[in-house]
């Protein structure tokens, strides 16, 4: 029963910090991925996205993958074309998994404290077939609980 409590303490404090993050602590979460990260995962997230750099201020500080081989502008439009900065691409889906990994934290925390509540409920309860060899063994005795 303390395992389950400790798991569930530790599980609904990271669903509700993932449900509090707001958009600016996202993207400084972003940032710092995106600072640590090596050059061949930021190529994949680049091809990935169609996307260039993180955005202004990290990309003056820390060098992308080029972007020479990323075709963000359909043919036609081939000229004067720019790729967007993978922040802009990729806030929704930061936003979206945060919210996500919230709320099953939290679903998976309240099935936890329901099996704390059942362990707490049913912990003390007496086997039927031991009372049946208690009162076998000495007759005389009520082993009631």
């Amino acid at each position: 029963m303390v395992i389950l409590f400790l798991l569930f303490l530790i599980q609904f404090s990271v669903a509700c910090a993932c449900l509090g993050v707001n958009k600016e602590q996202q993207a400084q979460l972003a940032e710092q991925g995106w600072i640590h990260v090596d050059n061949d995962t930021l190529s994949q997230v680049q091809d990935s996205f169609r996307c260039c750099g993180f955005d202004d201020k990290v990309d003056k500080e820390v060098h992308h993958p080029t972007c020479e081989p990323q075709r963000c502008c359909v043919p036609p439009d081939t000229d004067n074309c720019q790729c967007p900065p993978c922040m802009e691409k990729l806030q929704n889906t930061i936003n979206y998994a945060f919210k996500l990994c919230g709320w099953i934290g939290l679903f998976f925390s309240f099935t936890e404290i329901i099996g704390l509540l059942l362990a707490r409920r049913y912990r003390n309860q007496s086997d039927p077939e031991d009372d049946k060899l208690a009162t076998a063994v000495f007759p005389r005795h009520n082993f009631t609980y």
